[in-house]
């Protein structure tokens, strides 16, 4: 039987849970799961991970004894949102974050959680979306990218920018280089992101403080 979530506190006109109750969606090796387990403070905590194939991120979380479950993709997609959804909501989420999942969120999941599901991107957005953002930044010749951390909504990498942070490009990158800088800068940003994250009362949805 899963514990009862933290008693939540009214600070302010905002409503803040301490902590707050993380679920995070993986799909591959979780390295940013790790960033994000290990920056778990008073502030927030990872509640569930939820997968759509078994992966090595899934061992990560069982690691830090927290709770898992896979979600395989099935061939009617609203089926399957709607199933990821009530799985989602086991872990009595104030904020869901996308950390390297790789499949898109359908209407399904999007109603139940909007305004509290956030994604991070390799590149500095609205620039470069999509799936080869660090490819594309490199291509145009750009001489600066970054990290983007978002909100999720029905479309791919549009929803609103919560912050960002810039990496220089050297002249010598490759792709897989480059990449490495920003997953750097990217573990960093999502665990400020989450600690900072405040729940309005009212509505269930997120702000940041600057």
């Amino acid at each position: 039987m899963r514990e009862p979530a933290p008693p939540r506190a009214n600070i302010g006109g905002v409503t803040s849970t301490n902590p707050k109750n993380i679920v995070v969606l993986v799909s591959g090796s979780g390295t940013l799961l790790q960033a994000i387990l290990d920056g778990q403070d008073e502030s927030y905590s990872v509640s569930l991970v939820l997968a759509d194939t078994p992966c090595q991120a899934l061992e990560r979380a069982r690691r830090a004894g927290v709770a898992t479950q896979v979600i395989d993709m099935t061939a009617d997609r609203d089926s399957w949102n709607h199933t990821l959804a009530v799985a989602a909501g086991e872990g009595n989420p104030d904020l869901i974050v996308s950390a390297g999942f790789m499949r898109i969120l359908g209407a399904a999941f999007l109603d139940r959680f909007g305004g509290r599901i956030i994604n991070t991107h390799p590149a500095l957005l609205p620039s470069f979306p999509g799936a080869h953002g660090v490819r594309d930044a490199l291509a145009y010749g750009v001489k600066v990218t970054g990290s983007t951390v978002h909100f999720v909504d029905e479309g791919v990498d549009t929803g609103p920018i919560i912050a960002q942070e810039a990496v220089v490009i050297a002249p010598d990158d490759t792709e897989e280089s480059l990449h490495e800088r920003i997953k750097q800068v990217e573990r960093k940003l999502i665990v400020s992101v989450l600690r900072r994250a405040q729940i309005d009362r009212a509505t269930g949805e997120v702000s940041v403080q600057s």
